[in-house]
């Protein structure tokens, strides 16, 4: 019961491993698909839907790799949750006004979460097994 029960700090490499790939895998879509990338900026209202499309979707590659590896975690968080600020304001928000709450929370589920892992990402950085811990204590791991 005790070992049911007890708890220890939370490894942020599962976090990491999870927002990084996530993040990685949705900035390429926006290289490689139409409907991630430049037809989704164009539906929301975006001017020159392409720069966002490429420009958002650098970000989310070159911050998912620096998130995975733990490399300056809480400095590549940031970019991470201005995207997932905008997404809000422009997706999530007309959901909410037309289709009312459920939808908005069906439709906001991942985006949520997403954007909790990365506030717990700004407020603990790489914390174990990343390049920064390494960096700031080396011969500790």
């Amino acid at each position: 019961m005790k070992r049911l029960v007890s708890t220890s700090k939370t490894p942020s490499i599962l976090i990491r491993i999870v927002v990084g790939l996530i993040f990685l895998s949705e900035g390429i879509q926006k290289f490689i698909l139409a409907g991630p990338g430049v037809d989704r900026f164009t539906k929301i209202g975006f001017s020159h839907p392409s720069f966002w499309a490429y420009f958002t979707g650098s970000f989310e590659i070159v911050c998912g790799i620096l998130i995975l590896i733990g490399l300056v975690t809480r400095l590549a968080a940031i970019p991470l949750l201005i995207i997932m600020l905008v997404a809000f304001v422009t997706t999530k928000i007309p959901i909410l006004m037309d289709k009312g709450f459920w939808a908005f929370a069906h439709e906001y589920r991942t985006d949520f979460a997403m954007t909790l892992l990365l506030i717990y990402l700004l407020i603990y950085g790489g914390r174990n097994h990343s390049v920064d811990r390494k960096l700031s204590h080396p011969g500790l791991e």
